[in-house]
């Protein structure tokens, strides 16, 4: 902005506006204070006053509501002396800032309860001399007798607010029913609050400052009702309304007390971060009282979670641990507290703010959809999987023989948990030695052991051979020795693991013959071998690191010798599972690897069969952890076969046959699958879901950059699907952030950033979504296909149009249609011509196209245009069919934009023969968009209706009363038949007003 110097009154009064528009701040303020000098300047007392009035505005929406009283008073004082010097709106303004002025006072613990008193008493009494309702009057004196604690003067002053009649002193809806249901709240009635404000949750009644604040105040009381979802949305929309809003902190602590009460420290951590003014910003002591009590119950949080010495944000000068800050907030808030109780006479604002800085977390875990800095809260906080509850006497503190019976349960169950039970004898075991264990007891332990550690179990598989020896096993010591030939396999010694199964292979198979071991330990070796086999499958593939196979070869023999080895053991663990849960899971093993045979054969119709009946088979013998796995591979094979359902059904069995034991990133990705498989086929509510749970978990497993990036982009695009357009920005936003071409590849990129542009252009922040389209386009430009660069050109320029930025857009729309032209695009290259040509008609303050205004060689650079949209249009040649009749309408349209235009561009001055020709010409554009529309049929119909009654009214001014009758009685005619049609009514009436215009009566 720049510096006022000698303005005079209308340039002053157009600097106020300016200002006014600019961001709340200490900023804003002093170009106020420069102002109202300006103003002084002009000898004018009505330059004074607005100046004055525009100072206390500013300063009441900002950190320095302290400031407001001083020009109010001179207001007041101008007021008394000269009230002739005052026009209407100024006389309002002056009587609606006295509700700022008692309810700024109540937020100053320096002023004396008596002084705000009589202050109410002044303005009831002004109020009636104005003959104005005594609404706003008992408002204010509910907001007294509510911040002393006399709820019975607050029940009755609320009770006469709600009965007294609104005029123009009242404040708006929104701003009552906020403060009506945060009494409501505060008095335990939380359905009843939100009930009230549900007018102004949905956009019936807005102002400058709401939904912002009720947004704010209804987090609490959502969580409370167990209605999280509500929380969450309001917590992004909302958050997104206040950030900007210097003046809002009591709204911004809200946010911080939400993300604090619902597992999201982190983020609350990077709310504090964002606004390091507000810890020390001393002009309204009531809003950083409540700041500083939520910075103490977020600090004491982390503190309770052991996380008391990490550096946080807080007041500037140094650096502060949790702990450190925890005390320090708490300290603040107290006194402040103690300040605003001498003033009133009571404890009530103490116990309040003791009340608050004491709250409980309300919710556990409640994914927001956004990241939050890893600030190693993560660790602390995460929600572990759910694990089975140990049997009675497992657990720390059990004897022995107690964690042998749990760990061989567990061992028989083949549940995933036996190997942490295995481990719990070991530790029980400890520096005494394993003298108490049996030979088996040994063996089991350090088979469970050597599984543990995968690729790195080989030596230990190996100890287990041999005490399997010792306690009598042959079978499941050579079981054992298979099992670390797989480890071999595993960490990338296929070969040497194929040598070393071998003998244990052929031992295994002749002592099951002579019955010297049984089908489990025969099984358990044969499943070996086949894991090995299918390993050295993969490597030949080259999807398992480097191909061992070398050629296409080597990779059939390998794909053969692993399918007859699966079917081997198929064939021994099949007939023979019964209820035995160790060779019926060997069963379906088999079955599995022939179903990853078959996929990597490229047969993915009988992959999806074998690996289902896998699956079932996991789940019928009472082992489903195991299904997961190939339930997540059968989810691929359904989509890629096309069977949604199928693919669906997959990843809901993994998840629920997975959820208690899969690690954060297994989580994810279900998740993920599951949201693009609902995405696909339009269910964007559960899809949404779905994406947030993946973003949450990858964020949890240490992929917030990676994994989580993409499931919030695929978020944003679900929560957009469902017009949830400031939820979907700051999801987007948060996604865009870690996105990276790398990672995820550059489309994903301009899928964002489009995205963001679609989402902005709703919320009204044009300016913000062209610069989105535009960093799209800038990569878009790249690619080969240039379709996508020269749409995002064109909606970038319809941004900029809409932003007010003229000559940007302008040149946008000039770049897009190079781009359409270039693809042989018509419709595109018409729309942007037409586009500009408006555009250097508007630019009546800004050059868009030439040096003129738009009455000069502006209107002439917009006729050239609409000159060349029609060209284009007639060059497209006629075609026929669907194509064909796209570009009679494309036509149709532009010539009805130009008879617009050349009907509208009548210059101020112009005499009669220059309007006649004018409206002739216009008139002519307008017929042959009749034309044009007509030949279209009733598709084109409300087009063709609105260019007759357009034509109609040119004959009208032309003196034509036949023509312009008989063009409306044809649009009546094409709506013989009436409708409710909002169209259809508008163009009736329209219709019957053009023809009482040029008949009479």
């Amino acid at each position: 902005m720049s510096e006022p110097t000698d303005l005079d009154f209308d340039a002053l009064r157009r600097a106020m506006q300016e200002n006014y528009e600019q961001p709340e701040g200490p900023a804003r303020n002093a170009r106020a204070e420069q102002l109202l000098i300006e103003a002084e300047k002009l000898n004018i007392p009505l330059a004074v006053i607005e100046a004055l009035g525009h100072q206390l505005k500013v300063y009441n929406y900002s950190s320095e509501k302290d400031r407001m009283f001083v020009p109010f008073a001179r207001l007041l004082r101008m007021w008394d002396e000269r009230p002739e010097d005052f026009d209407e709106y100024e006389i309002h303004s002056l009587h609606w800032v006295f509700k700022w002025v008692s309810s700024g006072m109540l937020g100053q613990p320096h002023i004396p309860l008596a002084s705000i008193e009589k202050w109410l008493g002044e303005m009831e009494h002004r109020y009636r001399l104005a003959g104005h309702s005594e609404r706003a009057v008992r408002a204010a004196e509910f907001t007294v007798a509510r911040e002393v604690g006399d709820l019975a003067r607050a029940e009755r002053a609320y009770t006469a607010w709600l009965a007294a009649d609104r005029d123009s002193m009242a404040d708006c809806h929104a701003c009552e029913l906020h403060d009506q249901g945060g009494w409501r709240a505060e008095r335990g009635a939380d359905a009843e609050a939100l009930e009230l404000w549900r007018p102004v949750l949905e956009g019936e009644y807005t102002c400058a400052h709401e939904p912002h604040a009720v947004l704010a105040s209804s987090l609490l009381p959502l969580l409370r009702l167990g209605r999280t979802d509500e929380a969450r949305a309001h917590h992004l929309r909302g958050f997104r309304l206040v950030r900007p809003m210097e003046s809002m902190r009591g709204a911004y602590a809200d946010h911080v007390e939400f993300c604090a009460l619902s597992g999201n420290e982190a983020r609350a951590l990077e709310l504090l971060a964002e606004r390091p003014s507000y810890f020390t910003d001393s002009g309204e002591p009531r809003s950083r009282m409540d700041f500083l009590a939520v910075v103490a119950l977020l600090a004491d949080r982390l503190t309770s979670l052991g996380l008391g010495t990490r550096t946080v944000p807080g007041p500037a000068g140094r650096t502060w641990t949790a702990a450190e800050l925890a005390a320090h907030a708490r300290v603040e808030a107290l006194s402040l507290a103690g300040r605003f109780d001498a003033r009133n006479g009571t404890t009530r604002v103490s116990e309040r703010i003791r009340r608050r800085m004491d709250r409980q977390p309300l919710v556990e875990r409640l994914p927001l959809g956004v990241r939050a800095e890893r600030t190693g809260l993560a660790t602390a906080t995460a929600t572990a999987p759910v694990r089975p509850s140990p049997a009675p006497g497992a657990g720390s503190g059990a004897d022995l023989p107690a964690l042998l019976a749990e760990a061989r349960r567990l061992s028989a169950a083949l549940h995933p948990e036996s190997v942490a039970a295995w481990a719990a004898v070991a530790e029980a075991v400890g520096d005494a030695g394993d003298r108490e264990l049996t030979p088996r007891d040994r063996a089991e332990m350090t088979d469970h052991e050597a599984m543990g550690l995968g690729p790195d179990g080989v030596e230990l598989f190996a100890r287990a051979a041999e005490l399997y020896e010792e306690a009598g096993d042959p079978g499941e010591a050579l079981a054992a020795r298979a099992r670390g030939a797989y480890a071999l396999a595993l960490s990338g010694r296929s070969e040497e693991a194929l040598a070393a199964v071998s003998e244990p292979y052929e031992l295994v198979l002749a002592l099951f013959a002579e019955g010297a071991t049984g089908l489990r330990q025969a099984a358990s070796v044969l499943v070996g071998r086949a894991r090995i086999l299918l390993q050295r499958v993969h490597e030949a593939a080259g999807t398992n690191g480097g191909g061992a196979g070398g050629d296409s070869g080597g990779a059939s023999k390998a794909s053969a010798a692993a399918r007859t080895s699966a079917r081997e053991l198929l064939a021994l663990a099949g007939p023979g599972a019964g209820d035995d849960l160790l060779v019926a899971s060997r069963a379906a093993e088999a079955r599995a690897m022939l179903g990853e045979l078959a996929a990597l054969s490229g047969d993915a119709e009988k992959a999806a069969e074998l690996l289902t009946e896998a699956s079932e088979a996991f789940v019928a013998a009472g082992v489903p952890w195991f299904a997961v796995e190939y339930e997540a591979r059968l989810t691929g094979l359904a989509r890629h076969l096309g069977d949604a359902e199928a693919a669906e059904r997959a990843a809901r069995a993994a998840l629920e046959h997975g959820a208690p034991f899969m690690e954060a990133t297994g989580h994810a990705q279900l998740h993920l699958q599951l949201a693009e498989i609902l995405g696909a086929t339009g269910r964007f509510g559960p899809a949404a879901d779905h994406a947030l749970e993946a973003s949450h978990w990858a964020d949890e497993g240490g992929e917030s950059a990676t994994l989580g990036a993409w499931a919030r982009h695929q978020l944003g695009g679900f929560l957009l699907r469902q017009d949830r357009w400031a939820e979907a920005a700051e999801v987007l936003e948060s996604a865009l952030a870690e996105l990276s071409a790398d990672t995820h590849g550059d489309g994903a990129i301009v899928q964002t950033r489009w995205w963001l542009g679609d989402c902005l252009t709703e919320l009204g922040e044009h300016r913000e979504a062209a610069e989105h389209w535009l960093r799209a386009a800038d990569i878009a430009r790249r690619w080969p296909e240039q379709q996508d660069h020269a749409t995002l050109a064109h909606l970038a320029a319809e941004a900029l149009g809409h932003a007010g930025l003229l000559r940007e857009a302008g040149q946008a729309y000039e770049r897009a249609g190079e781009l359409w032209l270039t693809l042989g695009n018509v419709h595109g290259l018409v729309r942007s011509l037409r586009a500009r040509a408006w555009l250097a008609v508007r630019g009546e303050s800004e050059d868009v196209e030439g040096d003129d205004g738009p009455t000069g060689a502006g209107v002439d650079v917009a006729r050239e245009l609409m000159t060349r949209a029609v060209d284009a249009c007639e060059a497209g040649g006629a075609e026929d069919g669907e194509a064909g009749e796209m570009l009679v309408a494309e036509l149709a349209h532009t010539h009805r934009q130009f008879g617009d235009l050349v009907a509208r561009s009548v210059p101020g001055d112009a005499d009669d023969e220059a309007i006649r020709v004018l409206f002739e010409e216009a008139l002519g554009h307008l017929t042959l968009a009749v034309s044009g529309f007509l030949s279209l049929g009733e598709d084109a119909l409300h087009d063709r209706t609105g260019a007759q009654l357009a034509a109609g009214w040119l004959e009208a001014d032309l003196e034509r009363p036949e023509g312009a009758a008989g063009r409306a009685r044809a649009v009546r005619d094409a709506y013989a038949g009436g409708g409710s049609d909002e169209v259809v009514v508008a163009r009736l009436a329209e219709a019957e007003r053009l023809l009482r215009a040029v008949e009479g009566g």
